[in-house]
Order: C-alpha cells, then sequence, then structure tokens
C-alpha cells in the first residue's frame, strides 16, 4: 500500500508490526504514521486489530515482530509503564477504575508527588482536568463507585490528560458518554491538537470520527487496508474499507404488523425517582426510549427486571394477572418472559472470568438437564457453539474466558446469551455499544427478526439516528418523566432532544 504524505512532523511510525495469540493472528503487518498534533482514527471492524495494535504500542503487548519509531527514537516498550514514561497515554472501552477509590485518587494513581514520605495534595490538579471536560461539578473526594457509567468514562479521560502525555490513545470514549459529555470531549481534542498533542481515536461512531479526525487508517483482519486524510473520503467509503464491501440500507425497512397489547405499565416509580412512568407494548412492536444519561431509561429497565428496587407501580402482562412493580426480582422476571441485555457488560452482563459456554447457558442449564440432574455436556455445547456462530462471535475455544475477547465480541456473547433464553418481552439498554458498523447491521436486522417473530422490544440507544431507523415509536425520558409514546415518523431529532433536555413544553406536550 502507497505510503500517504502529510505536513506535520511524524512522531510515531509503526512498520509491519505482527501479533499472534497461538493460532490466531491478531496483526499481520500494519502500518501506521502520526503527526504531531494530528487526530488520526483508527477504524475497524471488531476483532480487526485495533485493541491489540493499541496495547502493542503502549506496552501491554510485545510484538511479534515489526518496528515502531518514536520522537525519531526506536520504540520498543516492555509494560505499560514504559509506555507511559515514553509519553503514551492508553485509555481503554472497558473501565479501569478502583471503584472504592476516590476520583482524586483514581486520577493520580501510579503518579503521586511525595514529599518526605506523604503524598502531597493535588486537588487543584483535579480540578483542572474536571474542569477542561466540562464536569467541575464532580468531587475530587467523591468515590467513583458512587458516579453514572458515563462519569466514570469522564475520570477514565482525566487521568490520562493529566499524565501530560504527548500522544493520547482514546478506545471507544464516547460509548457511554451523553451529548454534552461528548461535546465536551471533543472541545479538549481540539486543546491538545493545539497544544501539539497527538490523539489517536478509535471509534465505532464514523459520524464522530468524520468530525473530529484529520486523518484515518482502516484495519481489516488484522491488516492495513487504507489510509488517508478524512476531508478526502465518506462514510460510505470507508465502511467499504472496514467490510470489504459496501453495506447497504443499515437502517432495513419493516413494516410492523402488531398484535395485541403484552405488556402494560403504570404508574411505575423507583426508590430514588421523583416521577412515574407508564406506557404499553404490543406483541411485535419495538419501543425506543430516549433521553439523555441519568433521566431514567435504565433505570426503568433494569426496575422492570428487578434489578432496581421499585416503590409504586404495577405491571400487567398478557394472559396474566396485574402484578405490583415491587414482586420482580431477575429470577421471576425471567420467569415471567423478560429479558434485559444490560449496558455495563463488563460488571452486570457477563461473568468475564468464566467460558462463553457458561456465559451463554447457566442461567438456562434445565434444558440440558436429563432426569437424574446430570448435564449433557456434548448437547450444551452443540448448542452454545450454533447461537455464537449465528451472530458472528470470533472465538477460537468455547471454553476461552469472556475477557480474552474484544468489547465487540462480548457484546455479542450478550446477546446470544439473551437469544438462549427465547423470552417474550427483551429490555436491550444500548445493545450496539462497542459494535462495529458492519455488526450493527446484523443487530439491527436481528432484532427486526425478533419482533416479526412476534417478540417485543424496548430498546435504550443514546444514538437517535439508531432509535429513529429501527424502532416502531419512541418515548422520550427527562428525570424520571416519560412523553406519551408516539410512532418514529411523529418525532423529529429536535423535538426529542427538547424533550430530553427541558421536559414537557408547550411545543412537546
Amino acid at each position: 500500500m502507497e505510503e500517504v504524505q502529510f505536513s506535520p512532523p511524524v512522531t510515531l511510525t509503526l512498520r509491519n508490526v505482527s501479533k499472534a495469540f497461538g493460532a490466531i493472528k491478531a496483526l499481520d503487518g500494519v502500518d501506521l504514521q502520526l503527526g504531531k498534533g494530528e487526530v488520526h482514527a483508527l477504524i475497524g471492524e471488531n476483532g480487526a486489530g485495533k485493541s491489540t495494535l493499541m496495547k502493542v504500542l503502549s506496552g501491554a503487548y510485545r510484538s511479534d515482530q515489526g518496528t515502531m519509531t518514536l520522537f525519531d527514537q526506536d520504540y520498543n516498550p516492555s509494560s505499560p509503564l514504559d509506555g507511559r514514561d515514553a509519553g503514551i497515554a492508553m485509555i481503554y472501552q472497558e473501565l479501569n477504575l478502583a471503584p472504592h477509590l476516590t476520583v482524586q485518587e483514581n486520577m493520580l494513581l501510579g503518579i503521586e508527588i511525595s514529599q518526605w514520605g506523604f503524598i502531597r495534595d493535588q486537588k487543584q490538579r483535579v480540578r483542572e482536568a474536571l474542569t477542561w471536560l466540562g464536569h467541575e461539578d464532580i468531587e475530587p473526594d467523591t468515590q467513583v463507585k458512587e458516579l453514572s457509567l458515563g462519569k466514570q468514562q469522564l475520570i477514565e479521560i482525566a487521568r490520562a490528560l493529566i499524565s501530560e502525555a504527548k500522544i493520547v490513545i482514546m478506545d471507544e470514549p464516547t460509548s457511554s458518554l451523553a451529548a454534552a459529555d461528548t461535546k465536551a470531549l471533543f472541545d479538549v481534542v481540539r486543546r491538545l491538537k493545539d497544544r501539539g498533542i497527538s490523539v489517536i481515536y478509535i471509534s465505532h461512531f464514523l459520524e464522530e470520527v468524520e468530525l473530529i479526525c484529520d486523518r484515518y487508517t482502516v484495519l481489516r483482519d488484522g491488516k492495513t487496508v487504507a489510509t488517508g486524510k478524512m476531508k478526502d473520503t465518506t462514510i460510505d467509503q470507508l465502511i467499504e474499507y472496514m467490510v470489504g464491501r459496501s453495506v447497504e440500507q443499515l437502517y432495513p425497512k419493516r413494516k410492523g404488523t402488531f398484535g395485541k397489547e403484552v405488556l402494560k405499565v403504570s404508574n411505575l416509580r423507583g426508590e430514588d425517582s421523583p416521577n412515574d412512568v407508564s406506557f404499553s407494548l404490543r406483541q411485535g412492536e419495538i419501543l425506543g426510549l430516549s433521553g439523555l444519561v441519568g433521566s431514567g431509561r435504565s433505570e426503568t429497565l433494569k426496575g422492570l427486571f428487578g434489578l432496581n428496587k421499585l416503590v409504586n407501580g404495577k405491571v400487567h402482562i398478557h394472559r396474566k394477572k396485574e402484578l405490583k412493580a415491587s414482586y420482580f426480582n431477575p429470577t421471576k422476571a425471567l420467569s415471567e418472559g423478560f429479558d434485559l441485555l444490560s449496558e455495563n457488560r463488563k460488571e452486570e452482563g457477563l461473568a468475564i472470568n468464566l467460558s462463553l459456554l457458561t456465559n451463554l447457558t447457566l442461567s438456562a442449564l434445565k434444558r440440558y438437564t436429563d432426569r437424574f440432574g446430570l448435564i449433557r455436556l456434548q448437547d450444551e455445547q452443540t448448542q452454545a457453539k450454533q447461537y455464537l456462530d449465528n451472530l458472528g462471535v470470533k472465538y477460537s475455544q468455547i471454553k476461552q474466558p469472556v475477557y480474552s475477547l474484544s468489547g465487540g465480541n462480548q457484546q455479542k456473547l450478550c446477546l446470544a446469551r439473551l437469544l438462549h433464553h427465547d423470552s417474550d418481552i427483551f429490555f436491550l439498554d444500548e445493545p450496539t455499544r462497542g459494535i462495529d458498523v458492519g455488526s450493527k447491521a446484523e443487530i439491527y436486522r436481528l432484532i427486526h427478526d425478533l419482533a416479526d417473530k412476534g417478540k417485543t422490544i424496548v430498546m435504550v440507544s443514546s444514538y437517535l439516528p439508531e432509535l429513529l431507523g429501527i424502532c416502531d415509536s419512541l418515548a422520550v425520558m427527562h428525570r424520571g418523566l416519560i412523553s406519551p409514546v408516539r410512532s418514529v415518523a411523529d418525532w423529529t431529532e429536535n423535538e426529542i432532544m427538547l424533550f430530553a433536555t427541558s421536559g414537557p413544553t408547550k411545543q412537546s406536550a
């Protein structure tokens, strides 16, 4: 592939970098160049090698072959500490925080300044970094576990900024951020660029990449397949580079036909909610829930599944008597035909130290148990492989630990488990978080197929085009208050954002 020349001085050059894990070749001769003060997009499907390449660059992995040059010097880090000392900061997609420590302790972990054996207070540095991100409201002494997922992600970003790195690697940094937080992050990226700090930006949100990045490199199957200036390409071209083919109709058209009402929620209220939530769903309907992070979308789904305590409300399920909302716990929710895909797969969706097989079948082992209580192991493995292969999960062995999968493949595993349960009503919280564009199209078709088969779906997403593209109906939440449910054709993005930010007004009422 012909090398693309550009004007900024080159700070980083990777040539023919390769890395294998047993028989799996994660990187196969990757080339990349990064300029000073450049925001460079690293794009590719899940399993293309993006995260592996960045771990090689940061020192978490050692490459098998190839060369790296950093600031005109040979670069071959043997540990993340080497990478950090060389001026490289890595922000991983999955949160890497100590929840029992404070914001300040997390941000300064490993880079504390001491005098006479005592650690010096650096609250001012911490506050400055948080202010850069537009979140001066976060107190340095707050325990991280008390923050929302979105704010925890901001602490990860602030920790990298405070280290005064020369190159900042951001792996899906906005996957858990609200629109305002994303805008604040982009402002920080631009400030870093103005100061000559380079950013490698990994994201499946190609609209973000187009907006914030100067150049791009596309990986496919561990190889560099394209590189160039962002202004000289289009999103459609980037998708074609990523998947090796044109992805037609990202949001498949569907004429939904709905059956009878299967779920009616009345006056649902959680412990911390100031408002009641009511809505109803028909068989085969896909309802989208929009709103800002913390608006009550995820809390509503968790409450219905029994993960969050509900203090008020009633739930009426088709062909069953009306139930008090406080009746539900996860076991009872599953028995009533409910199922939940959590937005936080690492903490709530998966047991990452256990195998793919165990994660997929553990909650439904009865179907593989004979009359003596023994598990039919061969049957279990055969069925598990079928579900994983149908969703295109990339893995080497069915018994490998979940943490060895890429983030996108972990998300597909979560979806495979839901399909394995074969429930009637699915609560999907950010189902395409960390999923590449090609896989998103597959997930969208899967959701439509489920609805066509009579399944009912409630879907939370922070990405409006996604909700408007695949849902039949939509409601918006603001501080625990839900708007009337309307057909997606009756909503505009402006109306959705108005309710999400301001609640009911004369215009939205």
